[in-house]
């Protein structure tokens, strides 16, 4: 009797012990879901915040509500007293009920460096990494997540163009069409790059268009005139000069 209390009581500790092992790593992982979880909406809310107005349409604003609403009713699930988040859930909802007549107020920016091109890529990889965990999660349909990550995938390419034409106009504007045929040219060479040149055949000729019009100047800014006495000018004369006395002394 006494042996059977004894395994009894051991039993006891070991379940004890166990159920609180379950308990701690339920914890853990409740506190680590509410990071990534954190982590996601601050994501979320900073793409569709700060992402340029003219980049941004209103089927990418909607995508941005749904994938924020959708994290948030995943953070009320784990805090469902939370007053913030309830308020927030049903601004989000009132907004996705809009569908494509959802309001974007984003502000166009103009893209006049390497260093905001590269900030609104970075938007873009972040705006992929949602997407992707979205369709991970079940909450996108994988064609819908594949649409979207083609459209990612677009709007990157128009951002470059942007770039490299704002890049090559200003230039201009500046009288430096050296830089402004760089900056063409690396546009060019970009669009060439796409493995879907058709599709942006239209921006592609308005780019070589743009090239050779900066080519033509550069060429004319450079071309010799008749009385042009520069240093080479000056040169080649001398040189003719010597080289004619050293036929005379040959010849006579």
């Amino acid at each position: 009797m006494i042996t059977v209390l004894i395994l009894v009581g051991i039993a006891l500790l070991i379940a004890i012990g166990y159920l609180n092992h379950v308990a701690e790593n339920k914890k853990l992982d409740t506190a680590r879901t509410k990071v990534e979880l954190s982590d996601r909406l601050r994501r979320c809310s900073e793409i569709s915040e700060t992402f340029p107005g003219q980049l941004m349409s209103p089927a990418l604003k909607l995508l941005l509500t749904r994938l924020e609403l959708n994290v948030v009713q995943r953070m009320l699930n784990l805090d469902k007293t939370n007053a913030q988040l309830k308020f927030r859930a049903e601004e989000l909802k009132e907004l996705v009920a809009k569908g494509e007549a959802i309001p974007v107020t984003n502000q166009a920016t103009p893209i006049q460096t390497e260093a905001k091109a590269k900030d609104v890529r970075f938007l873009l990889e972040a705006l992929h990494g949602q997407v992707t965990r979205a369709a991970h999660d079940g909450f996108l349909h994988t064609s819908e997540a594949k649409h979207w990550i083609r459209e990612i995938r677009h709007i990157l390419v128009m951002l470059h163009i942007e770039f490299f034409n704002t890049l090559g106009q200003e230039a201009m504007n500046q009288d430096q069409p050296g830089q402004a045929r760089l900056a063409f040219e690396r546009g060019v060479q970009y669009l060439r790059s796409q493995p879907d040149p058709v599709t942006y055949q239209a921006q592609l000729a308005a780019m070589e268009k743009s090239l050779a019009r900066v080519n033509s100047i550069v060429l004319t800014n450079t071309a010799p005139t008749e009385n042009d006495e520069n240093a080479l000018t000056e040169g080649l004369k001398a040189d003719a000069e010597e080289t004619e006395w050293k036929k005379k002394v040959i010849y006579d």
